[in-house]
């Protein structure tokens, strides 16, 4: 490394520099001292086909361009010259210098650690260098998921980091929802914390709430690329363990000899001006609340201001402190009488089938502690599988089906399922009394949009639907180029081209690459260099029930199919 001074016209900003993407930054602090004794500091430049690139050094090289602007004049500026091309050292020392001289944003710590290891730079590497840990290395790698234009919006001061990290949880699609609402000047997209609301479907259930052993737990677990934030992904799941938990905590209250323990409805605030503290001894009672987000606070020996009163009114007269109020039935009648009612009520719901339809309905939508439905999470291999589901028409056909549903039982159009359970009793009462009020054609179509809903994917479930329905997959569906992409087998490519463009054309391409056949099978599909469009051709797994094309299938729902179809062969011949 050799010192030079260089003049200002041959120098710029290095895209090695970890800033050179940023705002034009404050230069009032240097500006006077650089104006009366011009740059003392070198600048790191490294040598490149337009002059020389600031490595190192952008604020003092901004300040003496603002200055000749100013009609003063700048010297050529003193550099450490770099040797040329190495990359690597040119972005590890422009990121030592700044986290020097001042703290970098996420985005700026982003940029240069995923350039460090693009060139080589293992995460344990980087960390050691700039004495951080291997943790907040990988959190800002994690700004790797986010779209180019969100992190766009974050660098330009459109978004905070709160939003930011929210949006680390989402998949693309939901980014591009997103973004659709944020660029649209009519809307207004969520942010901070109606962000992660928005992304978990309006529940934010942390997995810091809860009070049981997480392995118990078997549903999906949503985390934050940060790795800070973990949200339960399955509600009802949550709420079924939460509840046993919570009933368990009750029952050990009563154990260690407390006279009365309470579990107070979810939501129901512990107003501790309302109640008064006292002992165990003096019959004060336990009061336990539960948050719709599942948190869990114990409230110990208190008793309401009431029988406080009560009990004060009666210690002056000299009377004996009256025994805890007794309910009029104990608890073994009141379990007699609601498994008698419960027995009686079940008799008359046979008899029913229509409001015993309803029942099931909301059952399905918002659930109890003995439901278990969910709504297929529908979770893609890779991201432009999801893409390619999300955009299609029978799924977006569906969606606004799920939206006209979601009006008919008064809950948010914008509501990402239908079914979503919270533990609340209150919520299933509440769709069951709209459903009564529904006809049976509409209701039938909210069954339907359930059941659709919880429909498990990949399952001999789905296959036998599509064939029992005899779903037409070309209605809804073209091989595009996704699907294309994802063929790789050179046999199964050679029996689609024979399909599509004839035994001629896929005998002379028999060698061919995979490449090769899927240009051909394009342009079949899209009438492209000479080839007769064939728009209607779908391959043999778009059909109810699907087929192979080999003897070495290998495919889950044509394995599914295959286990069950002697079940339904009555119906097929009928």
């Amino acid at each position: 490394m050799e010192l030079r001074h260089i003049p200002l016209p041959e120098l710029h900003v290095a895209a090695a520099n970890v800033r050179h993407k940023a705002k034009k930054p404050d230069l009032s602090d240097i500006l006077p001292s650089i104006r009366k004794r011009g740059i003392l500091q070198p600048l790191l430049v490294r040598p490149d086909a337009e002059g020389f690139g600031i490595v190192a050094g952008r604020r003092r090289f901004l300040a003496a361009k603002t200055l000749q602007q100013e009609g003063l004049e700048m010297p050529p500026l003193p550099c450490a010259v770099m040797e040329e091309g190495d990359d690597i050292d040119a972005v590890e020392a422009s990121l030592i210098e700044n986290v020097a001289r001042a703290p970098m944003d996420e985005m700026d710590q982003f940029e240069a650690f995923h350039r460090l290891l693009k060139e080589g730079r293992s995460v344990q590497e980087i960390a050691a260098t700039f004495a951080v840990s291997e943790i907040v290395v990988k959190r800002r790698l994690a700004i790797a998921n986010l779209l180019p234009r969100i992190r766009q919006a974050y660098r330009e001061g459109e978004i905070n980091s709160d939003s930011l990290q929210a949006l680390t949880m989402a998949t693309k699609s939901q980014q591009k929802e997103w973004l659709t609402l944020f660029e649209d000047e009519e809307q207004v997209a969520p942010t901070g914390w109606y962000l992660k609301k928005w992304l978990l479907g309006g529940e934010q259930i942390p997995t810091t709430v809860a009070l049981f052993d997480l392995t118990e737990y078997k549903g999906e677990i949503v985390t934050d690329l940060f790795g800070e934030e973990s949200y339960f992904g399955d509600s009802q799941a949550f709420w079924t363990l939460q509840n046993a938990a919570v009933e368990t905590r009750k029952t050990g209250y009563l154990e260690q000899g407390w006279k009365h323990a309470e579990v107070l409805p979810v939501d129901h605030r512990f107003n501790v001006w309302e109640y008064e503290k006292a002992s165990k001894k003096k019959s004060g009672a336990v009061y336990i609340t539960v948050s719709g987000r599942g948190e869990v606070e114990t409230h110990e020996g208190y008793v309401s201001r009431q029988e406080a009163r009560k009990r004060d009114k009666k210690a002056k007269g000299g009377e004996v402190e009256d025994k805890p109020v007794k309910p009029e039935l104990t608890r073994a009648a009141q379990n007699y009488l609601e498994l008698h009612r419960h027995a009686a009520v079940r008799l008359t719901l046979v008899q029913e089938p229509k409001v015993a339809l309803r029942l099931a309905l909301a059952h399905m939508i918002a659930g109890s502690s003995l439901w278990q439905v969910r709504p297929e999470p529908q979770r893609a291999d890779k991201e432009e599988i999801a893409a390619s589901v999300q955009t299609s028409p029978a799924q977006l056909n569906f969606e606004a089906l799920r939206a006209d549903a979601l009006k008919l039982v008064g809950l948010a159009e914008d509501r990402s399922d239908l079914i979503r359970h919270n533990g609340d009793r209150y919520a299933t009462v509440a769709i069951f009394a709209r459903l009564l009020k529904l006809s049976d054609e509409e209701v039938l179509m909210l069954l339907s949009v359930a059941m659709a809903e919880c429909l498990e994917a990949g399952t001999a479930i789905t296959e036998v639907a599509g064939t029992i329905l005899a779903t037409d997959m070309a209605a809804s569906w073209k091989p595009d180029e996704v699907f294309l992409d994802l063929v790789t087998d050179k046999t199964v490519l050679n029996s689609m081209l024979a399909e599509i463009a004839g035994t001629t054309v896929a005998a002379s391409n028999k060698d061919a690459t995979g490449k090769v056949q899927r240009g051909i099978l394009r342009d079949c599909l899209n009438g492209a260099n000479g080839r007769e469009q064939k728009p209607d051709w779908t391959p043999r797994y778009a059909g109810f029930p699907a087929k192979s094309y080999t003897e070495r299938s290998g495919l889950r729902f044509v394995a599914e199919w295959e286990q069950v179809a002697n079940l339904f062969a009555s119906n097929a011949q009928e």
